[in-house]
């Protein structure tokens, strides 16, 4: 079992930045792949980033790329999200979520997830 806890929201005018932070607790070694969702009220749960056990492999969404970095530090047992150039579109709840099979980009990958942290950029 792996407990998942973010942090790192806020308010943040619209240009800002924020990072966010997921640690992991519990089962923890370095074989999990690591992602971010975001959900918008009235929204479905959608993929942000994601970073593989070795780090080797990044994933983007579209929205992401250029603005978001996402990286892990294994030795901390931690997840990192680097957003810059917010918009007032990335206003959400941020999910952090680990999976112990090949890393994903899709909700359904992951079995283990964090309650979530907002972001709130304003315009």
């Amino acid at each position: 079992q792996v407990q998942l806890v973010e942090s790192g929201g806020g308010l943040v005018q619209a240009g800002g930045s924020l990072r966010l932070s997921c640690v992991a607790s519990g089962r923890t070694d370095s074989s999990f792949g690591m992602g971010w969702f975001r959900q918008a009220p009235g929204k479905e749960r959608e993929f942000v980033a994601a970073i593989s056990r070795s780090r080797s492999n990044t994933y983007y969404a579209d929205s992401a790329k250029g603005r978001f970095t996402i990286s892990r530090d294994n030795a901390k047992n931690t997840v990192y999200l680097q957003m810059n150039s917010l918009k007032p579109e990335d206003t959400a709840v941020y999910y952090c979520a680990a999976t112990n099979y090949a890393t994903s980009v899709t909700v359904r990958g992951y079995n283990y997830w964090g309650p979530g942290t907002q972001v709130t950029v304003s315009s």
